[in-house]
């Protein structure tokens, strides 16, 4: 079997031959790159020696937007919840992901498409998008945010616009993002409203003017050209960057992009806190990283290597319900898969609007099989879960606080791991390209 036209690529191939068009689908990229599994976190023995859990507190505490903002978001943990729009999520999902939130002590996002009245009152703090696509933005709903992040790409597709086929843009979707009904629709690849980093200032500054210097301004990007995309970010005034990496998800984009662009998470994080250290702001402007952040382990690893916060999306949306074999209501929901050519645990058909579960859909027999208060419940005993086991290890490196890990709580499984996140391969005092 040849491996560069293997089964897969023979498909993929004939459908190509047969449809005309490229794959496009949801969830993030299928093919192994390295990440936080190829770190290991070095735990405290006689000097330093770990916390004792029981007796000795382990703070949490996370404070984004101190650059700038009046009202700096202050979250109970140090894990958020990524933007995903009304529109490619039910507004069930949406309120649950809000309610979750607040369960939690930690913020939420809009989205693509505008803020929902329900994810408003569900979320105690709530983070509203400024996206290329301008879908559904309001300055009124800009004054309600807690905080606005503008969105320059996102990890799963840099440099191109997301989609939203028609099946998904209902009447109260079209209406919301001021579109055509049923109708497939891409999303602008750049914002109209500047052509460069000298445009995002002017931008920052209206953004404040509008909401009185009172919320902190996000700069969000897809993780590609970190370091100087970075810089322009921060010379730009941004009070908190955003980094997503390759493995992030999407709602729908084409599987050119996920698959082939932008770098991954675990290489973006340690060049974009160098870059922040380097241009020595470090300490008033923050770092989120996301883009396939799975748990505690995967939060610990992001903070040691710099990062002030990370944020979750897939991971919230298995919490929630995706990819189970039964919805909220206990029935079997595996006929749904399979119309839809795939099985439970590996479905990426967010795109479709035809989700088993209601959180993909805008079809409102589906929606109604989530249950926003029981969903928010699972999604806030994940969160829950994710803090405790960061804390669970800061403490046995011997940490007061889950922002005191750094790098040299941390090694290496693989040269390229080690390379990439610029720490020793386990075993050795050597950091390829670094020393030696």
């Amino acid at each position: 079997m040849s491996h560069t036209f293997s089964p897969e690529v023979v498909a993929e191939i004939q459908e190509r031959a047969r449809l005309g068009r490229s794959e496009v689908r949801g969830w993030g990229a299928r093919r192994a790159v390295p990440g936080f599994d190829d770190l290991l976190i070095l735990t405290a023995g006689l000097s330093p020696a770990p916390l004792e859990g029981r007796r000795e507190p382990c703070d949490t505490r996370t404070v984004l937007g101190t650059r700038h903002a009046e009202e700096p978001v202050v979250l109970d943990i140090p894990i958020t919840i990524a933007g995903m729009s009304f529109g490619a999520l039910s507004a069930g999902a949406k309120e649950a992901l809000g309610l979750a939130a607040t369960m939690t002590g930690t913020s939420t996002t809009t989205g693509d498409g505008g803020m929902t009245p329900e994810e408003r009152d569900a979320a105690k703090t709530l983070v509203y998008q400024c996206l290329p696509s301008r879908y559904g933005f309001d300055p009124d709903h800009l004054r309600a945010a807690d905080a606005v992040e503008i969105v320059l790409g996102q990890g799963a597709s840099p440099g191109c616009g997301g989609v939203l086929l028609g099946q998904k843009i209902t009447t109260h979707v079209a209406y919301m993002r001021d579109l055509p009904e049923g109708v497939d629709q891409r999303a602008a690849s750049r914002h109209p409203d500047w052509s460069g980093p000298e445009g995002l200032r002017v931008k920052i500054e209206e953004l404040r003017e509008a909401t009185s210097w009172r919320i902190p301004v996000y700069v969000k990007m897809g993780a590609a050209r970190v370091a100087s995309d970075v810089r322009h970010a921060v010379e730009a005034g941004a009070d908190v960057v955003v980094v997503d990496g390759m493995q992030g998800g999407t709602g729908a984009a084409h599987n050119v992009f996920i698959e082939h662009t932008g770098i991954p998470t675990l290489a973006a994080v340690r060049l974009a806190a160098d870059t922040l250290r380097a241009l020595g702001v470090q300490d008033e402007v923050q770092l989120v990283v996301s883009g396939g952040v799975r748990g505690g382990a995967d939060v610990a690893k992001a903070l040691a290597l710099g990062a002030d916060a990370v944020s979750v999306g897939v991971g919230a949306l298995i919490a929630l319900g995706c990819n189970s074999a039964s919805d909220d209501t206990g029935a079997d929901v595996s006929l749904g898969y399979r119309a839809l050519g795939t099985m439970p645990g590996s479905c990426t058909a967010c795109h479709t609007g035809g989700c088993p579960v209601g959180i993909a859909t805008q079809d409102d027999m589906l929606a109604d099989r989530l249950d926003p208060d029981f969903g928010a419940e699972r999604v806030a005993n994940y969160l829950r879960s994710l803090a405790m086991e960061t804390t669970m290890l800061a403490r046995a490196c011997g940490k007061a606080s889950v922002h005191d890990l750094d790098p040299g709580d941390l090694v290496a499984l693989t040269v390229e791991a080690a390379a990439m996140a610029r720490v020793p391969l386990a075993g050795t005092t050597w950091i390829p390209g670094v020393t030696g």
